[in-house]
């Protein structure tokens, strides 16, 4: 994927879902290009991807924390500087699935992770039965829950590799680089004070 270059500018991702979701295995797909015979992940794993933005290079810090239940209460300490979530979804275990939904909705509620884009990947399209795209937008409430910011459900197979290089495609075009960032808390502020000197001409 190349090297980075000293001034390449660098977005931290944080790839989350439950155990046995298949996370370390696209992470290792996106890494290196095959797969791996993974363990559950005790703790986190941390890859660094060389991305394209607009024609520009980046580097994508992607920080793959443990899914079992006693790791998730953990989780909300990776939650600062985060510029994108990456949720995965075992599409093929239904009976999880509104496990699933509770844990990505609890941790959209964090403060650090508030306007954060959300990529939820719809992984183990190869096996048969596994929830659609579609599926999964109604099960996890989508529109309701990711409605303050952008999102987008992508269908995936970590291990054959299939939709893998899409979803790396997907995540890079959210993230905002940390300039793009300041330009849009510049934008803000100055919305802020125009809003607040209408409202005081009003009066």
């Amino acid at each position: 994927m190349g090297q980075r270059g000293t001034k390449q500018p660098e977005v931290r991702v944080l790839l989350l879902g439950l155990d046995n979701a298949g996370k370390s295995t696209l992470l290792y797909k996106l890494k290196h290009g095959s797969s791996f015979s993974t363990v559950p992940t005790i703790g986190f794993n941390v890859e660094m991807l060389d991305v394209k933005k607009r024609r520009k290079n980046i580097a994508l810090t992607v920080w793959d924390v443990g899914g079992q239940a006693q790791m998730r209460r953990h989780w909300r300490g990776f939650h600062q500087d985060t510029a994108a979530v990456v949720f995965v979804v075992d599409s093929a275990d239904r009976q999880r699935v509104e496990e699933a939904r509770r844990e990505l909705e609890s941790t959209l509620k964090s403060e650090h992770l508030r306007g954060r884009p959300v990529l939820v990947l719809a992984n183990k399209q190869d096996i048969g039965g596994a929830m659609t795209v579609t599926d999964i937008k109604d099960a996890f409430h989508l529109k309701k829950i990711c409605g303050d910011r952008e999102w987008f459900v992508q269908a995936c197979s970590a291990y054959m590799g299939n939709g893998v290089d899409d979803a790396l495609r997907r995540v890079s075009h959210m993230v905002k680089l940390p300039s793009e960032s300041a330009a849009t808390v510049k934008e803000n502020f100055k919305d802020t004070v125009d809003y607040i000197k209408a409202k005081s001409l009003r009066r």
